[in-house]
């Protein structure tokens, strides 16, 4: 577990030090990961509160910054008038591209460091359906 934890650490640090070098505003670790959440089609502050395991009350201050700075926005949710939904604003469209573009060349950057053949078992046991997370005795 902790080397699948620090795997996510080492994109996020090469992509926080990659957007820097180009100019662009730094964001918090947790500000990734909730962009990284938007991104898999996550939306309500609620979920994106218990995927990051932080305090709606947190992500409400998180989400309130980044719409400050253009980077989110939030609407009222169609299915539920008293919740809110989070999605990309328009202004962040330049950045995500960029984001995208450092994390393409930093799965190549991996495959070159690992082998196109972990790289293959990577992708596999990552995208398997590992079905609901099971309840297991701790002794």
């Amino acid at each position: 577990m902790i080397n699948l934890l620090m795997s996510v650490y080492w994109f996020d640090e090469a992509l926080q030090s990659a957007l820097k070098a180009a100019g662009w505003p730094p964001v918090t670790r947790a500000q990734s990961l909730l962009f990284a959440n938007i991104a898999a089609g996550e939306c309500r502050p609620i979920r994106l509160a218990a995927n990051l395991g932080v305090s709606r009350q947190a992500v409400s201050q998180m989400i309130a910054e980044l719409e400050e700075r253009g980077l989110v926005r939030t609407e009222s949710d169609p299915q539920d008038g008293r919740a809110r939904i989070v999605s990309f604003a328009e202004p962040s469209t330049p950045l995500r591209s960029a984001a995208g573009a450092v994390l393409k060349d930093l799965e190549a950057e991996l495959r070159l460091r690992i082998g196109d053949d972990a790289m293959r078992g990577l992708a596999s046991a990552l995208s398997a359906d590992w079905g609901s997370p099971p309840v297991v005795a701790a002794s």
